[in-house]
């Protein structure tokens, strides 16, 4: 039956979390944030549409004396278009969404019952979270009624966030209900028409690596955005106390502010930033760089990610000489954070976001709504948000010259920027509020109900393994570098295979040295990098660090005492503040002053129970005992349950020897059979390629069959040579 584009009833479905009309108790628990938010939002804009008859949204009844009796009323009227139905699932008290799994059945059976007695069934099911999903996969396929999802966040990428934190995956499983999430998701991605992301980069980065990830079934619709607390400057923003307090400390503040607002986290790269302004003159003298990074009362009670970024940004005002020229507030409160926007906003200033990565951007929107020209990197949401509204220019985050360059063609042509920041006005009301949002929603759903537009579904198989069983670890320099040709069919190889293989770079770099030269070559970012010579472990998409693994390898590590010793001994020089860690202090070694086996033996004589590398004839690391490429991959093997004999390595210096050893399969490429890998060859599982770089890499996958049967060949099956 076609319906009229005026009368669509629409079924949201979003299972757990306190849900109301009103006061929402949003951070009560990590079930009742964001997503609460967002359906409760969502179904409001889609009442407010003409084209809307109705809008119901189905969650779980709860009867707990330890939350309000609003969560106990069956149906919530919240206008005449708009309903909330809570459906009877599982005990009555409040219990959270892992716990919810065994009740789902009954869940899409209650709500089919309320549409029977109601003698009404909508015309779309939208379901939120993969709980939701999964009823409304059971329901879409019992009703035929279209199904479109929005996942919110996804199992798979969860669970690589949970290993960062130190879970074992018997704590995840046992806690999460993992697999049963994920066994959802699939179920969901098998039955949706529609799946609906924020980005581009979600599409890519998450759902490819489902079983059941179909591109034609997805669809980028940016969530809707409150807007009403962000407006352009309207008049005395310069005069008021809260201006007075973000630039007191500023020599000239009535200068243009360049303004960052972001969270004290590593990967928000506000050192970039900081870096970016100090190496411009020209830019000191036209603008003031305001950070706004949290609240802090005493740093030193931030956790230790926070305390790093703090003592980078001061190390960066330091090396600039920056003083008087950058603020950085200790105390805002959200309240706050609209009129900060408008402040740096009159003053003619810029919005910057230098992440490392940023899944969407809200600060980018609100900026936007604020009147803020935007300068934001090129990974991520920002993209898309600069697609939509024209507004700004993408940066390079690992390269902070174009951060500044930047920013000057910003102060340097001022008819451009204000044109970009009357396109952010329009773009933002367009692409990002949410009466926009709710048109383009129903230009999505209404071919879907009109049955114009059906998706066919393929055939797809699941794997027998609910996560990767395999994985292929390499280095960067001495592996990957090589062969620009080959580096592109090995790199397509992994991505046939990604569902099944971890790709793990095990590199001596720094991380953002690291992220730098896998930009360059446009390598696809990694599942894991493992960075500093094995002494940090960080997980994509979102470049987590693993936090329990720098705690295992803190263990008696006593750096400073170390560099006391070291660093004016004869034949070695430090290298530079780029190659240092806190967990990898780094030397140049000149062979004809000092060895290895006397910087070892200087050690031991002070006790100090550490790990020497030494690669490439002249590097020399020290790193804790705990630490080392082979330690950080048996970690990974153990915490993401892949056994060391369904692992590859392709090593290319002395530091990758002990990723070699063992169980792990191994190979080295041609380039290398004459370097510190040399004394290997007698290893019966170590396979030396006739082929060099990223081609010695593909002979090594044929050698061991890798994406099949990922084991050594046969007795007297030919295997590699090493070249004359």
């Amino acid at each position: 039956m076609n319906k009229q584009r005026c009368d669509i009833s629409i079924a949201l479905i979003s299972v757990h979390g306190l849900i109301r009309g009103k006061d929402l108790e949003l951070g009560r628990d990590a079930d009742t944030g964001g997503q609460t938010l967002y359906v409760v939002e969502l179904a409001q804009a889609l009442a407010e549409n003409p084209e809307v008859s109705r809008v119901e949204l189905f969650t779980r009844l709860v009867r707990d004396d330890c939350v309000d009796d609003d969560y106990r009323q069956p149906i919530e009227k919240i206008s005449d278009k708009l309903s909330i139905v809570r459906i009877e699932a599982g005990p009555d008290e409040y219990i959270f969404k892992e716990q919810l799994w065994d009740h789902l059945d009954t869940f899409s059976d209650n709500m089919k019952d309320y549409f029977r007695q109601q003698n009404h069934f909508p015309d779309i099911l939208h379901s939120h979270y993969a709980d939701a999903g999964y009823v409304g996969s059971l329901l879409a396929n019992q009703m035929s009624i279209p199904l479109i999802h929005t996942g919110h966040s996804l199992g798979r990428v969860k669970r690589a966030r949970l290993i960062a934190r130190g879970l074992s995956s018997e704590e995840i499983e046992s806690k999460y209900n993992m697999i049963r999430r994920i066994n959802a998701e699939e179920y969901v991605l098998a039955t949706a028409e529609r799946v609906i992301t924020s980005t581009h980069q979600e599409i890519e980065e998450q759902y490819e690596i489902y079983d059941f990830y179909q591109p034609e079934q997805m669809r980028v619709l940016p969530p809707g955005t409150d807007l009403k607390h962000f407006k352009p400057p309207i008049g005395g923003e310069l005069e008021t106390p809260l201006q007075q307090r973000l630039v007191y400390s500023l020599k000239n503040p009535d200068k243009p502010i360049i303004l960052a607002l972001s969270r004290p986290d590593p990967r928000k790269n506000i050192a970039a930033l900081i870096e970016a302004y100090g190496l411009s003159e020209r830019l000191q003298e036209t603008a003031n760089l305001v950070i706004v990074a949290g609240n802090r009362d005493d740093v030193e009670d931030l956790e230790s990610g926070a305390q790093q970024v703090f003592q980078d940004i001061w190390s960066m005002i330091d090396r600039y000489d920056l003083y008087s020229k950058v603020a950085l507030p200790k105390h805002h409160s959200r309240d706050e954070v609209e009129l900060i926007y408008r402040i740096a906003a009159a003053s003619g200033g810029v919005f910057v976001n230098p992440a490392l990565t940023e899944p969407f951007g809200l600060t980018l929107i609100e900026a936007a709504a604020s009147g803020l020209p935007l300068v934001a990197t090129e990974d991520g949401g920002p993209r898309d948000i600069m697609g939509n509204c024209q507004n700004g220019l993408l940066i390079d985050p690992l390269e902070p010259q174009t951060i500044t360059d930047a920013l000057l063609q910003m102060f340097d042509n001022p008819s451009q920027t204000r044109r970009m920041v009357e396109n952010g006005l329009k773009g933002v009301e367009a692409h990002y509020a949410w009466p926009a949002h709710a048109q383009r929603y129903l230009r999505l759903i209404c071919p879907l109900i009109e049955k114009a537009e059906q998706l066919e579904h393929r055939p797809t198989t699941r794997r027998s393994a609910v996560y990767k069983d395999r994985a292929l670890v390499t280095c960067l320099d001495q592996n990957l570098m090589g062969k620009p040709d080959s580096l592109k069919s090995l790199l397509s190889l992994l991505k046939q295979n990604r569902k099944s293989t971890l790709f793990i770079v095990a590199t001596g770099r720094r991380l953002d040295s690291a992220l730098r030269l896998l930009k360059q070559y446009r390598i696809s970012e990694p599942d894991i990098l493992i960075t500093s010579g094995g002494t940090e472990i960080n997980y994509a998409p979102k470049l987590t660090t693993d936090k329990a693994w720098m705690n295992h390898i803190d263990y008696h590590w006593p750096r400073h005492k170390i560099k006391s010793l070291l660093d004016t001994h004869p034949g070695l020089t430090c290298q530079p503040k780029s190659e240092q860690t806190p967990f990898k202090i780094s030397y140049y070694m000149n062979n004809e002053v000092t060895d290895v086996e006397h910087i070892k033996g200087l050690l031991h004589q002070e006790d100090y129970s550490v790990n020497v590398q030494f690669s490439f004839g002249k590097y020399l690391d020290v790193l804790p005992m705990r630490a080392s490429k082979g330690m950080a991959l048996r970690y990974v093997a153990d915490r993401w349950q892949i056994p060391l004999n369904r692992i590859l390595v392709a090593g290319g210096s002395g530091a990758d020897e002990d990723m070699m050893r063992g169980n792990t399969l191994a190979a080295v490429v041609a380039n290398r059979h004459d370097e510190e890998l040399s004394q290997l060859h007698e290893i019966e599982r170590i396979y030396y390629a006739r082929n060099s770089y990223e081609e010695g890499i593909i002979e090594a996958i044929e050698h061991y069959d890798f994406f099949g049967k990922c084991r050594p060949p046969e007795r007297g099956d030919v295997t590699g040579e090493v070249e004359e």
